[in-house]
């Protein structure tokens, strides 16, 4: 997608994002685990800062997270968020 009325997607989700995240979707590390199709440890290294992750492991958590339906909020004068995409209304 192009143009200006996409939301340009943010480029490193920090753990405090991650968390909440999780949160709003009520998912367990595990569970995030599974659907960015990495080990554990990892989750749980990000979201408490333990060790650097590689920038593809941040990338395909963020990307679960995006496809369970958060949108990553980029720093606007408040502060970095995430808040659920808008579902769509039945017919």
């Amino acid at each position: 997608m192009t143009g200006q009325g996409r939301q340009q997607k943010m480029l490193i989700m920090t753990p405090a994002q991650c968390r909440a995240a999780r949160a709003l979707i009520e998912w367990t590390q595990p569970q995030l685990a599974a659907a960015a199709g990495l080990g554990l440890s990892t989750v749980v290294d990000f979201e408490k800062a333990r060790r650097a992750v590689s920038r593809d492991a941040v990338s395909a958590i963020q990307g679960a997270l995006e496809e369970a339906g958060v949108i990553f909020v980029a720093e606007n004068g408040e502060g970095l968020g995430v808040r659920l995409r808008r579902r769509s209304k039945p017919e």
